[in-house]
């Protein structure tokens, strides 16, 4: 099993994804024209968990 020092360890982590995550998608869906189509960002910001949100902010979102 895990012990309690990994969980601390692992926790943050596992928040910021989650956080990352969350903000992006709902970016993405009041973003009336990202870099590409939306099902594109969408599977790549959750499946490429912690990578896929910050490619979204750097190279899908189209700043104005």
């Amino acid at each position: 099993m895990l012990d309690e020092r990994t969980i601390l360890l692992v926790l943050p982590i596992l928040v910021l994804q989650l956080a990352l995550m969350i903000f992006a998608i709902v970016d993405l869906i009041r973003n009336p024209n990202p870099n590409g189509p939306k099902w594109m960002w969408a599977a790549i910001i959750v499946l490429l968990n912690l990578i896929g949100p910050i490619l979204y902010f750097v190279i899908g979102r189209r700043n104005y």
